[in-house]
């Protein structure tokens, strides 16, 4: 038996105990997470700065306080969620009770990516602590600084029964999907999240893929340019592009293109300067194989606004905007999930909306606009797994509203309350009384017994 078959054995035993599944206990784990992480908060700072060159502002805006929040919303609303809901009983079950019972799975296996390497193993750490699970973490061996953080802090705060990190790379993924778990939570991409769906299916293991795709974001002819501008420029260059509901690609109508990107290159100057390839608060790619890649795409064709130089010391590469792209280039052809923006115009906005139909679903739709009519037909006509009117990105910090991809960009929600329920199983119950028997479903049969039933069916 290898390392991780006897891990997971181990988690199995220690779930068959019960003893996860006190609220109590799982309210004392999490303020125990809650706890290591602001002791360790200057540890995780400096990971995030030496894997992805995140300032401190940028790694406690997206990554430590998304964290925090999780932690005090969930903990804060907790035992409501877990109390046994109370639902309809229909007749023909009278007298008795119906209750929905939250339980967790079991064991669990949360697979998380290397751009947000932090956020994205613990939200949903803190989902399955929450809804009584086990669990085994898989932090990116991309981001090694951060993953060795994530290992300490959990093994800071938890037997390995309970909670356990494991870190390595294609070798350490393979041995684990080996294994049957009882849910799975992937975040990365397409090519991972398929083999991962692949080797679930062996155990008719339920799983959750946060993947991405092409994002668009439209800017039609009556949107607020230069705030408009703004925020895309902000949200496109988040993490340097490497976040997997950034605006991939921008729609903007041909009579607002040339002052829409005046507004658009100004404000990526005034972000990082005249050399974003230099500035140290700038974040780098996160490997010399996709700085490569994404190089390749600035030079795959297209009329460079601004930006594309890089710095191959630092792997850093200067915000690009792309004009006069084409559907059929290179740009066009694969997520980004870099600090690359190309640029299409349209002429009306239902030719917009045909050409987003016809690809494949995206993880985010941003739409700037102040014309209804447009909000409407748009996010009315185009599927998605969540997005924005007049704003970029800022949607996956509400912990009210669930976050999630649909088709090609991923399946399953997670997020405050909608975490617990993706690693909780809804068990229902019927509670009989004994006190009095209908005869009317028992043989032998007739039709007035027929009769009868179809009244109470009905």
């Amino acid at each position: 038996m290898n390392n991780t078959a006897m891990l997971v054995d181990n988690q199995r035993a220690y779930f068959d105990t019960g003893e996860t599944k006190s609220v109590a206990f799982r309210l004392l784990q999490l303020k125990t997470l809650k706890e290591a992480i602001l002791r360790n908060r200057e540890n995780v700072y400096a990971a995030l700065k030496k894997d992805l060159n995140k300032s401190r502002f940028e790694a406690y805006e997206s990554e430590v306080a998304m964290v925090m929040q999780e932690l005090h919303f969930v903990s804060k609303n907790l035992e409501a969620w877990a109390k046994p809901k109370l639902v309809y009983t229909p007749i023909i079950n009278v007298p008795g009770i119906s209750h929905i019972h939250k339980e967790p799975y079991g064991v669990v296996l949360i697979m998380a990516p290397w751009n947000y390497p932090f956020q994205l193993a613990m939200l949903p750490l803190i989902g399955a602590i929450a809804a009584g699970n086990c669990v085994i973490v898989k932090p990116s061996n991309y981001a090694p600084a951060t993953s060795g953080v994530v290992s300490f802090i959990l093994e800071s705060c938890f037997d390995k029964e309970y909670v356990a990190a494991v870190t390595g790379g294609r070798e350490a993924n393979a041995s684990l999907l080996e294994n049957r778990f009882d849910y799975i939570f992937f975040t990365g991409g397409t090519a991972v999240g398929k083999f991962v769906m692949e080797s679930a299916a062996k155990h008719l293991t339920p799983v959750s893929l946060e993947l991405g795709g092409k994002s668009p974001c439209i800017v039609d002819e009556t949107a607020a340019l230069k705030i408009s501008a703004q925020r895309i420029a902000w949200g496109k260059c988040l993490n340097a592009g490497q976040t997997c509901v950034a605006p991939d690609y921008l729609l903007v109508h041909r009579s607002v293109k040339d002052a829409f990107l005046k507004h658009l290159t100004a404000y990526i100057e005034k972000y990082f300067g005249d050399e974003p390839q230099n500035n140290p608060d700038y974040p780098k790619m996160i490997n010399e194989k996709h700085f490569n890649r994404i190089r390749s795409l600035i030079a795959s064709g297209g009329t460079l606004v601004c930006g594309g130089q890089v710095n191959h010391e630092t792997l850093q590469i200067a915000p690009a905007v792309i004009d006069n792209v084409t559907w059929d280039m290179p740009v066009m052809q694969e997520e980004i999930f870099g600090p690359v923006l190309p640029v299409i115009v349209y002429d009306d906005i239902h030719e917009a909306v045909k050409r987003i139909q016809s690809r494949p679903k995206p993880l985010a739709l941003y739409l700037f606009t102040r014309n209804s009519k447009n909000r409407d037909l748009v996010m009315g006509s185009c599927s998605f797994g969540g997005g924005c009117v007049n704003e970029t990105v800022t949607h996956m910090i509400n912990h009210r509203m669930p976050f999630g991809g649909v088709g090609e960009s991923g399946m399953g929600q997670y997020h405050g309350k909608y975490s617990f329920d993706t690693f909780s199983h809804e068990k229902s119950v019927l509670h009989k009384s004994s006190l009095w028997e209908p005869f009317v479903r028992y043989a032998p049969y007739n039709k007035a017994k027929l009769t009868i039933l179809k009244f109470f069916m009905h």
